[in-house]
């Protein structure tokens, strides 16, 4: 993790009076002003295209391999793009930061107000209404993280509640190898997933559908330059090989769970589903944002693998997290998502950076579009659980929604939206975009073998 503190790695593309001759990216409200520039794989919708890749400003995608093959960016940043074509962000992401400074620069100057070119630039847009997303790297592996002492202990008080942080949870960077293929984009609708479950009063398990789903409110963390297998990366070199951060809502069949984590950890309750957003937020993105890493008085200090100066002054980042939720009657109503929840990525136990470090300590080799999840991202306060297990306390008390519905766990037609949003006095705050998906009805139960 670099020693370069903030100030030095902001630069002009940073700038909060900077505006963009895209009128859309200039309203309060944008998620996506000319400081952001998220990236992510598109095509236009209903169309046969090959996906490529774009950058999302204001209510427009620019298409980046049509800016480069007109001519219209620097070497260095068209450079940047090679390999892309292919339909995801990988190549890209196998370049580090400077190939990422390279093509930002390149876009901020080519989007703000006043540039040249603009009517051959405007040529590249297409309207985000307009565009069909896609999951944006190829996710070859996918390691799930437990990163919130707060969720960890409101689940660990259910099932614990004279022990509920087990000893290892303050030392270790708790993590296990998830399902990469299961992996969708927002949008994703997936079916309530089957599965064995045991009641306390059953003689024998069963099959059958899901009774308590859940959603996970988590950040995606995506993995950049790669390292050597055997080749542990220290945490001065840690964020060298981070490209940026996404929404993630790592579904999770809590029944199903609870009959086959032991001894293992999760199986069939993890792999069915998990939802991204379609926008990639660049590490350079996110400078202003960056936050002291801090725990509270009493808590351990990490071990000297685990721990930097750097990290201690701005390992955090300061992202306001939220849920939202649309029942199948709100939506026939034409009620939108209510919010349940909010908390922020600052006050997880360990960092980005922290991960990065230990997953490759034993000299596990990571490659570009390997994604961490960050695990559930619940606040310290009441009301501030990352999932609905928390915020009904493991189904004993339902939510009550503004229309009178009730919610222990997720129902059929249930839509969870995630949102994320980085503010700070004196930047033009940015987002992530929606991070949706949809619960439709389980299939049938198999019939049994004649």
């Amino acid at each position: 993790m670099t020693d370069t503190p903030t100030s030095a790695r902001l630069d002009r593309t940073h700038d909060a009076a900077l505006q963009s001759w895209v009128v859309s990216a200039n309203g309060p409200d944008t998620e996506f002003p000319i400081q952001n520039l998220p990236l992510g794989i598109f095509r236009r919708a209903g169309s046969s295209e090959r996906f490529r890749p774009g950058a999302a400003i204001g209510d427009q995608v620019v298409d980046l391999l049509a800016l480069r093959d007109a001519g219209l960016l620097a070497a260095d940043a068209a450079e940047a793009l090679a390999g892309t074509e292919d339909g995801s962000l990988n190549a890209l992401m196998g370049r580090g930061r400077a190939a990422r400074v390279a093509l930002r620069q390149a876009l901020s100057d080519g989007l703000r107000e006043g540039a040249a070119g603009r009517a051959a630039w405007q040529a590249a847009l297409v309207g985000q209404a307009d565009a069909e997303m896609a999951v944006p790297a190829r996710i070859g592996d996918y390691t799930d993280f437990y990163t919130s002492i707060h969720h960890a202990t409101a689940v660990g008080r259910m099932f614990r509640p004279d022990n509920p942080l087990l000893p290892n949870y303050r030392w270790v960077p708790i993590g296990y190898h998830g399902r990469a293929s299961s992996i969708g984009v927002s949008g994703q609708a997936f079916r309530r997933p089957l599965g064995q479950t045991k009641g306390a009063d059953d003689a024998t398990p069963v099959l059958r559908p899901c009774q308590r789903l859940d959603y996970e409110l988590e950040m995606g963390i995506f993995v950049s330059r790669p390292n050597a297998l055997g080749e542990p990366v220290g945490m001065a070199d840690a964020e060298d090989h981070l490209f940026g951060l996404c929404l993630f809502n790592d579904w999770s069949a809590r029944d199903i769970q609870a009959w086959e984590y032991q001894p293992l950890g999760p199986f069939l309750a993890k792999s069915f589903a998990s939802t991204v957003s379609p926008w990639i937020v660049t590490l350079e993105a996110l400078t202003p944002f960056r936050s002291a890493f801090e725990r509270a008085e009493g808590e351990p200090a990490p071990l000297p693998y685990l721990d930097s100066p750097a990290n201690q002054r701005e390992g955090a980042f300061d992202i306001q997290l939220e849920v939202w939720l649309q029942t199948a009657t709100m939506r026939a109503a034409g009620q939108p998502h209510q919010r349940l929840m909010r908390s922020n990525f600052r006050d997880a136990y360990w960092t980005v950076a922290q991960l990065i470090a230990h997953h490759t300590v034993n000299g596990c080799n990571l490659q570009p579009g390997d994604m961490f999840g960050s695990g559930t991202l619940s606040g310290p306060d009441a009301g501030q659980g990352g999932s609905l297990l928390e915020l009904s306390d493991g189904g004993k008390r339902p939510l009550v929604l503004a229309n009178g519905e009730q919610r222990r766990f997720l129902e059929d037609g249930d839509s969870v939206m995630l949102r994320g949003r980085g503010e700070r006095a004196g930047f033009r705050s940015i987002g992530f975009g929606a991070c949706e998906g949809r619960v439709l009805p389980s299939p049938a139960v198999p019939a049994a073998a004649a």
